[in-house]
């Protein structure tokens, strides 16, 4: 499938597929969408509500063009977290993408993006001795972990146009994937996704979206507190 790199609303660039309509990050933003979504919602909110959790596992579906982990590196080394992270992906971008994309504004941040894609796939790596990176190339519907997770990335390809990786199915493998407490954040927020998280067993909330989004969900193991 054809993949153009374009320039999104805050200046970051991201992947677009024609054939699709699609973006792999929102072109009203890709570092604001990542920020807003992933790290805000997901990540900090973890570390605000359950400072105890040291590790931190992550698992994100949808690898990409890593820019969620290169993110969440950043963050992580400012608050002096380990993190355990496993990034999923079924079609990995390719280094003429890689070496484009400019998510990356200082040499300290182009060596950590650069780390990241040149670490191996299938094989736990660590950058800057505090972020352990598993890559894994594969579908989705192959995830079988348990109880792994403190958290998960939810950054599949939109319900338009892969509507399977959205089923009550794929958020079971994620309920089951994560440790109790754990949370799912997801840029989405069709009500079709909000019932099949809630049929996984998901407590779900609706928050407000990034820009150009005016709501996303973030989906608990457990209740809401």
């Amino acid at each position: 499938m054809k993949r153009e790199i374009i320039v999104t609303a805050d200046g970051s660039k991201t992947i677009f597929l024609p054939e699709w309509n699609e973006h792999y990050h929102s072109k009203h933003g890709a570092i604001q969408e990542a920020l807003h979504v992933f790290i805000k919602h997901g990540f900090l909110h973890l570390q605000h509500n359950f400072p105890e959790t040291k590790p931190i596992s992550i698992l994100e579906i949808g690898f990409g063009t890593g820019l969620n982990a290169f993110l969440t590196v950043l963050e992580a080394q400012k608050r002096n977290v380990e993190i355990n992270y496993t990034g999923v992906e079924a079609y990995p971008v390719t280094q003429e993408e890689i070496e484009v994309l400019n998510y990356a504004t200082t040499e300290e941040g182009k060596e950590i993006f650069k780390q990241l894609h040149e670490a191996p796939w299938e094989e736990r790596t660590w950058v800057f001795n505090t972020f352990g990176l598993l890559k894994q190339e594969k579908e989705f519907a192959k995830i079988t972990d348990e109880a792994l997770y403190d958290l998960i990335y939810f950054d599949a390809f939109g319900v338009r146009v892969q509507p399977e990786l959205w089923t009550e199915a794929i958020f079971s493998k994620m309920y089951q994937a994560l440790k109790p407490k754990g949370l799912l954040v997801t840029y989405a927020a069709a009500g079709s996704v909000r019932r099949a998280m809630q049929a996984a067993g998901f407590q779900v909330e609706k928050l407000p979206g990034p820009p150009g989004k005016r709501e996303m969900l973030r989906a608990f193991k457990g209740f809401i507190e």
